[in-house]
């Protein structure tokens, strides 16, 4: 990383070190309180969110509300479609993996999430399995960041573009492969590792640079 984007980098970090550390801590409270339907909305929300982002993605929760449950594709389609730019996915992907979820796990996701003692192989599940459909390697890190899992990077076009312009990578688009996203995540293992932060934080602090405040 370039030294003067690096003392840049880490004065936005003193000033929202604290908001950041916070919001970490409050994932992990977040899923320590949880139920499997709660699990489940987390992962209905990043399903959501490829694509269009993640306040499409919360306006679409909103429609869809109790529905989620046990709703049908068509019934969920009716409620995003206006909303949602591939709504007919979304539904059809939420739909499928709710079955799959409660068919093979018997909906119990939380003992499920917990199962995994390698990081790795946690996320391999949810980005890989067939049955969990429109995840992929982001969206399965961002669902697991926000359950308070450590050690994923969410590789969206925000943090990208902050990669590229800080000299971390040299390229911003999207690592489709899994050997392109694994390696895209290294480096910024490795800035994290130069800044003295971890990666959770460093995740954080690039959105904010982008979007000026710490999602939730």
């Amino acid at each position: 990383m370039r030294e003067k984007e690096k003392r840049e980098l880490l004065e936005l970090y003193e000033l929202k070190k604290e908001e950041i550390q916070n919001r970490l801590l409050e994932f992990k409270q977040a899923f320590q309180e949880a139920d499997d339907r709660q699990i489940f909305r987390e992962l209905s929300f990043c399903i959501l969110s490829s694509g269009v982002g993640p306040k499409i993605a919360g306006q679409c929760m909103s429609a869809i509300g109790e529905k989620l449950a046990d709703g049908e594709e068509d019934e969920l389609l009716e409620r995003i479609g206006a909303i949602h730019k591939y709504a007919e996915n979304a539904s059809r992907y939420i739909v499928f993996t709710r079955e799959y979820l409660k068919k093979e796990h018997g909906f119990l996701l939380k003992s499920l999430v917990s199962s995994f003692e390698d990081r790795v192989e946690r996320r391999e599940f949810f980005a890989k399995n067939p049955g969990i459909k429109g995840l992929g390697y982001m969206q399965a890190s961002h669902f697991l960041r926000n359950l308070g899992f450590s050690g994923y990077a969410i590789l969206d076009r925000n943090n990208l573009a902050s990669l590229s312009e800080l000299g971390v990578i040299g390229e911003t688009k999207y690592p489709l492969t899994k050997k392109r996203y694994l390696e895209t995540e290294s480096l910024m293992a490795e800035a994290a590792h130069e800044l003295g932060i971890s990666l959770d934080e460093l995740d954080l602090l690039l959105w904010s640079r982008k979007r000026k405040y710490v999602p939730r």
